[in-house]
């Protein structure tokens, strides 16, 4: 037989386990699997040595685009995604022309023709005003799922009343994803904190109580309503033990970043650099969040890359701009920390392939099938590199993990059946495609 494109010999992680085998590609989907020795292909792929993962998905992004190409658009967002190993991620709609109805979802996919690298999922916005559009919204094929801001945000995009929540969440059955922190609390708040105080106190003014508020409210919404709903970056230890009772009805998203970074530490470290909402935060929450991966009770993990320009991140805080670059280095992070035993390579594919498929209705991704779309992420699980800045392609130019020591590292990129990055460069053309979803 003859094929597109033949991976020979890698070893496949599956979230089962993983087996050595040859992969043969046709049309952009996964054609066959096995012993392929007598096959033939325009293209072939020696892996010997190598860790073929299913394409591994960032299911939490903001590009920015449309707003200022001088931070992010989606050309150097999704370059810097197939560069980081990312073949699939899904973009929020908190954008400079928000994306909330009909008319601004279709001009967003119109733009990214041509500009993509990788497949892109796009979130719509929930308002207090479009409550009512979005049962028809939620269906539409390049729709993801729908966002709602319980805190954290401004204007439309902030929709903070149980009453508005809930009407939102009558309209519509797919699973529907939160950003949790309590508005009210966080106003209440700020009036505590003078300009030019210690970046570490942004983990104080967004404390353990504004999540664990959010989430309690939105888990009865849930409950009362019988919606399934998604919290968006679980940053607490008392989010994660409540929500063991509701995992029949909610899904949980970690961020790399709350698997990695420690305060008070951090925020000594890298000062503005470190601030995101929800906040980095102490050991003690660090702790009970990798637990909770272990145990098998997050479903995904993301990066929530949200770049800002260098000058918003080192003004004073509480000013600094809320918000890190992530989707870049998401892949090799979490491949230093397989290395480091915190978590296995199932595991990992679980959480970043087949968790996201699952909870977001992804269809044709997220599992290494006959049939399904030929997207590969393959590693160097002995490579040893060193995440510094001026690898990294967002035009914001910077990012929380320079300096960081990795091992394990993404070398190739195969979205479609096409090789999108070899060798840390991006190669071919920008074919990527909104990616599609079911409707229940």
């Amino acid at each position: 037989m003859h094929y597109d494109l033949l991976l020979r010999g890698g070893t496949v992680v599956t979230p089962q386990g993983r087996y050595v085998a040859d992969i043969a590609c046709r049309d952009g989907r996964i054609s066959t699997i096995g012993d392929l020795r007598t096959a033939t292909a325009d293209q072939e792929v020696d892996c010997r040595n190598l860790t073929v993962l299913p394409g591994l998905i960032d299911p939490h992004v903001h590009l920015r685009d449309p707003g200022d190409p001088a931070v992010e658009n989606f050309s150097d967002g999704t370059r810097g995604a197939v560069l980081g190993g990312i073949t699939t991620l899904f973009d929020m709609p908190n954008t400079a022309e928000p994306v909330t109805d009909l008319p601004t979802l279709t001009k967003k996919i119109a733009s990214v023709h041509g500009q993509i690298w990788c497949d892109v999922g796009l979130y719509i916005g929930a308002t207090k005003r479009n409550a009512l559009e979005l049962e028809t919204l939620e269906t539409h094929d390049a729709v993801c799922a729908i966002k709602l801001f319980l805190g954290s945000s401004r204007g439309d995009m902030l929709v903070d009343d149980d009453e508005s929540v809930e009407r939102i969440m009558r309209h519509g059955r797919r699973r529907i994803c939160f950003h949790s922190e309590d508005h009210d609390r966080l106003q209440k708040r700020r009036a505590m904190y003078q300009e030019g105080e210690p970046h570490r106190l942004h983990a104080e003014w967004h404390d353990v109580e504004c999540a664990f508020l959010g989430t309690r409210r939105l888990t009865a919404l849930a409950v009362e309503t019988g919606r399934p709903i998604h919290i968006l970056h679980v940053s607490t230890a008392e989010e994660l033990e409540y929500l063991k009772a509701y995992r029949h009805l909610v899904t949980t998203e970690i961020l790399v970043n709350h698997l990695t970074h420690v305060g008070p530490e951090i925020y000594n470290r890298l000062g503005g650099l470190a601030v995101m909402n929800p906040p980095i935060r102490d050991q003690f929450h660090y702790d009970a969040i990798w637990k909770a991966v272990r145990e098998g009770r997050v479903d995904c993990i993301g990066s929530d890359h949200a770049p800002h320009p260098l000058e918003a991140k080192m003004r004073p805080w509480p000013a600094t701009a809320a918000g890190l670059t992530g989707v870049q280095t998401l892949v090799p992070v979490m491949l230093d920390h397989v290395s480091a035993g915190r978590l296995s390579l199932e595991q990992m594919v679980q959480l970043m392939s087949a968790g996201p498929a699952r909870v977001y209705g992804l269809r044709n991704k997220g599992h290494i099938i006959p049939g399904y779309d030929a997207d590969f992420t393959i590693v160097d699980m002995t490579a040893q590199r060193t995440i510094t800045t001026d690898w990294i392609v967002s035009p914001c130019g910077w990012t929380p993990f320079d300096g960081h020591e990795c091992t394990g590292w993404p070398i190739m990129t195969v979205v479609r059946g096409e090789i999108v990055m070899r060798d840390d460069e991006v190669i071919g053309e920008a074919s990527g495609r909104c990616a599609s979803f079911s409707k229940a």
